[in-house]
């Protein structure tokens, strides 16, 4: 897949709510994944960490009220997105969450990626 082909099939998953389903459609088996800081997860190596990763942040959400991902923006072999997602966190009450991510594709799959917020 073209760069362009793997950030719109990015977006099409998770715009259906299939995140999972895309991390293990789309990313290389030694996808690297960086979080901003306060995560404690500032740093996964490996489609098995970066499951994880994403598995114990959907654990911290108490509700989805709604989500919003832009259009891909595609530029060489990296592409980037905005993603807002209303949602209760356990503990911390409702809020939006707003983040710019951007993406590395290599040989048809996702090899690095980084979450700005």
């Amino acid at each position: 897949m073209t760069t362009q082909e793997v950030a719109n099939r990015l977006v099409s998953l998770c715009r259906e709510g299939k995140v999972l389903e895309a991390g293990e459609e789309l990313y290389a088996d030694n996808i690297v994944s960086h979080e901003s800081p306060p995560s404690p997860n500032l740093l996964a190596t490996g489609k098995k960490e970066v499951r994880a990763k994403g598995n114990q942040f959907a654990e911290m959400i108490e509700a989805h009220h709604g989500a919003k991902i832009s259009d891909p923006m595609v530029v060489g072999n990296y592409f980037t997105i905005t993603w807002s997602m209303d949602v209760t966190m356990k503990g911390q009450g409702r809020s939006t969450m707003e983040e710019i991510d951007v993406y590395k594709v290599q040989d048809g799959k996702i090899v690095e990626e980084w979450f700005h917020y």
